[in-house]
């Protein structure tokens, strides 16, 4: 499965959205503070904890340099959470597959196998000539049929194997496991609004520090977790608002260029501010990094509909301003791929972002799964072998022709070269994401 992080930015809309540039920037939004202008401490970078250092007309203030954290997925938190983004990626597949599987049983079209996962069979049984399985690897699915099945003791010329059904019935198989995705995205998105409310942003300036990591540039230069950094070297950080840059991005973007340089920040703390300068360690690539999580500085309400009317109004504004969000970052893919190529994410990513989304709230959490859902829909749609888009496709050729079918060899040619496409892709994707995780850099 494969999703672009973009899709977990703002959006066009008022409604909150799960602001990050990369899996890491995901958190719980703080609470504004004010924080007096006038009020700078200078936090100078000391060999020793409880250090005091006062910039002029100032207080004293004490502060630890060194802030700890956990590591990623190393407490039952994590690990819980991570189990929770698992979970709703299964159910994720396991819709799709299901909208596949129903659209063929309730048309007496013939079904072999309904697998959950990939690899080594954990568990299987068998009802109605159907083998129901759950493989090692929950990360995907898929539904078997037995038209080519050398096994098979049902004959080539039953009229009711996929292949020999007409045009219609065939679309409505492939087509409806993207159906399956987005009525589940609209449901989701309607059990938010009821039980949690629509959830409603109010920026502020700044970007949030919700989690220090330990050892890194910003534990040891005294950045603390809860800090809202105000400015960047002297450049203001405004409120994130819509249509405009993220403000997290223009911190991440800062700190990137600056490896090995120092970045001087303007942090408000505990109703004061303070300047701060971190040295950003070097990544492999040649980046920079200080090992922060950073999140927008906004403060969330929720509204619950009035009646089962405005449940739907909400519901509706909330579900295609989502949708254009998917459809606008597939297309910024393809347009600015060189730009954008490394927010494309396999499994690894997409559950670490999970994860934190899971730790962070609720309402992360369904749009989370929302997103997910409407990703696969569209994904799926694009006219590529081994998609549902691409079998589409060679049904659209089928009918150009007048009904005649391109040669089984040559189907057969084209579906195998995406299969391998993709597979070469996912297994790229899934070492790269995974070299990416905080805590398997902490550990290179």
């Amino acid at each position: 499965m494969l999703t672009h992080l973009s899709l977990l930015s703002p959006s066009s809309s008022s409604t909150i959205r799960l602001h990050n540039t990369k899996p890491k920037s995901l958190f719980h939004p703080f609470p504004p503070s004010s924080y007096p202008s006038s009020n700078l401490t200078f936090l100078h970078r000391k060999p020793y904890p409880h250090e005091k250092t006062t910039y002029p007309h100032t207080k004293n203030n004490t502060f630890k340099p060194s802030a700890l954290a956990d590591f990623g997925f190393g407490n039952f938190e994590s690990a819980q959470s991570v189990l929770e983004a698992v979970s709703v990626l299964t159910a994720i597949i396991v819709v799709h597959e299901s909208g596949h599987f129903l659209a063929a049983y309730l048309q007496g079209i013939h079904v072999s196998k309904f697998a959950v996962g990939f690899g080594p069979i954990l568990a299987k049984f068998n009802a109605n000539n159907v083998e129901y399985s759950l493989r090692a690897f929950p990360l995907g699915g898929f539904v078997g049929f037995p038209d080519n099945d050398p096994d098979s003791d049902i004959p080539v010329d039953d009229k009711n194997l996929l292949k020999n059904r007409p045009i219609v019935d065939r679309v409505l198989v492939i087509s409806a496991g993207v159906i399956a995705n987005i009525v589940f995205a609209y449901v989701i998105i309607f059990a938010q609004i009821v039980f949690v409310g629509m959830p409603i942003q109010e920026s502020f300036p700044g970007v949030v520090v919700p989690e220090v990591r330990p050892f890194s540039a910003a534990s040891r230069d005294g950045l603390l977790p809860g800090d809202v950094i105000l400015s960047v070297n002297d450049v203001e950080i405004p409120k994130t608002v819509p249509n405009s840059v993220n403000s997290v991005s223009q911190v991440v973007d800062v700190i990137k260029k600056s490896p090995k340089s120092s970045v001087l920040f303007k942090v408000g703390r505990g109703g004061e501010d303070f300047l701060i300068k971190v040295t950003p360690d070097q990544n492999l690539d040649g980046s920079g990094r200080i090992g922060v999580q950073l999140a927008p500085n906004v403060k969330i309400l929720n509204e619950k509909p009035k009646d089962v009317l405005e449940a739907f109004s909400f519901t509706g504004r909330e579900f295609w301003g989502l949708t254009f969000n998917v459809v606008d970052s597939l297309k910024q893919t393809f347009l600015n791929f060189s730009q954008t190529a490394s927010k494309v994410s396999g499994p690894v990513a997409i559950i670490a972002v999970g994860a934190e989304v899971a730790k962070s709230n609720i309402n992360g959490l369904y749009q989370f799964a929302a997103i997910l859902n409407l990703n696969l829909a569209v994904i799926n749609l694009l006219p590529l072998p081994a998609l549902d888009g691409g079998s589409l496709a060679l049904i659209l050729v089928e009918a150009i022709r007048g009904g005649r079918k391109l040669p089984l060899e040559v189907e057969q040619g084209i579906m195998s070269s995406g299969i391998t496409l993709v597979f070469v892709l996912g297994i790229f994707l899934i070492i790269r994401d995974t070299l990416n995780l905080d805590f398997i850099k902490d550990l290179l």
